[in-house]
């Protein structure tokens, strides 16, 4: 599955578009890594406890987004985007969307 965040992929020929391929995760702090983030909040520095959540929080939306757009006969996914949202406090949405593609 070839992905890329442009509208075209070079030497490629777009021959069909499916639609909108889309995959997302919601995501929730635990009392641990707030513990370890309010102790940084202090001393400074980067709260790695929230940067791979985060991490694996886009891995698995933009794996569900090739899962979806395998559903559709996809072998490319074109003009991805990744977006988040907070759903509730110590909660937050990723989606990862793109349009679905077939190229040559």
């Amino acid at each position: 599955m070839i992905i890329v965040n442009t509208p075209t992929i070079s030497n490629k020929t777009i021959t069909q578009t499916l639609g909108i391929a889309r995959g997302s995760t919601v995501r929730a702090r635990n009392i641990g890594q707030d513990v370890f983030a309010g102790l940084k909040n202090i001393i400074g520095g980067e709260i790695s406890e929230y940067t791979k959540l985060q991490e694996m929080s886009r891995e698995q939306a933009l794996q569900r987004m090739i899962e979806d757009a395998e559903k559709m006969g996809a072998n490319a996914i074109v003009n991805v985007r990744l977006t988040t949202s907070m759903v509730m406090q110590g909660c937050s949405e990723i989606l990862a969307y793109g349009t679905a593609v077939i190229i040559e």
